[in-house]
């Protein structure tokens, strides 16, 4: 393997990780503040399986912690639609049906190489495959519920649609995907999911006023900012600190 090769893997394996990193810690923040009980343990169970992925992902390109708790704004490369706020249950499920079908996709294309990510991505498509049918029986609860629930969920995911289009820019390190397949495997199960639940899909450009891939370009925001100062407010305060 050339210096080439290694360096693009690095950089894919820091874009996967920086995604399960930041999603893992948004719905961490549900912690305590979850419609219901089961929730809370979902949730949460759900950010785990994200924070195991990001832990592998980001140990392949370097110190998971430093990577984690020391870099700066500009250096994560993380989709824009991972890092947007919770909002209300609605809304997040509406992030994590749009993320979680594309992470599904992805893995299970990866796992079926042997390339550096076969092995995490044949045990995470089994996480992603739960982490989908959580997202698509709350969607369908929600779409199929009562009108209040149905203009949430709605509003939800047209807030979000903007952000799905950088999902399916080209990832240097991640072999040769075709993009344009798993972009339309993501769409056409998106679009049974909303149909089922008795909504449409989004009108609307999927790109907002930023440049596609703006993320994966370091390129993030406003609300990134106050995550990324949360999350590693306790390891920058006792730098060197250990349990």
């Amino acid at each position: 393997m050339t210096s080439t090769d290694t360096t693009a893997i690095n950089a894919a394996a820091l874009a996967l990780g920086d995604d399960a990193l930041i999603l893992s810690h948004r719905l961490g923040e549900w912690a305590g503040h979850a419609p219901v009980l089961e929730e809370e343990v979902a949730l949460a169970n759900i950010a785990l399986d994200l924070l195991g992925q990001a832990r592998i992902l980001l140990s392949m390109a370097g110190d998971e912690d430093e990577l984690a708790f020391l870099r700066e704004e500009r250096s994560f490369r993380n989709l824009q639609l991972v890092e947007q706020p919770n909002g209300d249950f609605a809304h997040t499920i509406a992030r994590q049906l749009y993320f979680s079908l594309y992470q599904h996709e992805l893995y299970t294309e990866l796992a079926r190489g042997d390339g550096p990510f076969a092995a995490l991505a044949a045990k995470a498509v089994k996480e992603t495959a739960y982490h989908v049918d959580h997202a698509e029986q709350w969607t369908l609860r929600l779409g199929d519920g009562t009108e209040e629930s149905r203009r949430r969920m709605r509003a939800g995911l047209d807030a979000l649609w903007k952000f799905t289009g950088e999902m399916f820019q080209p990832v240097e390190g991640l072999g040769d995907l075709d993009r344009d397949a798993l972009e339309g495997r993501w769409l056409a199960t998106l679009t049974g999911v909303l149909e089922r639940a008795g909504l449409a899909l989004p009108e609307g450009p999927r790109t907002g006023a930023w440049v596609a891939g703006a993320g994966r370009q370091g390129l993030h925001t406003e609300p990134f900012g106050r995550l990324l100062a949360e999350m590693q407010h306790l390891h920058r305060s006792h730098p060197g600190a250990s349990w």
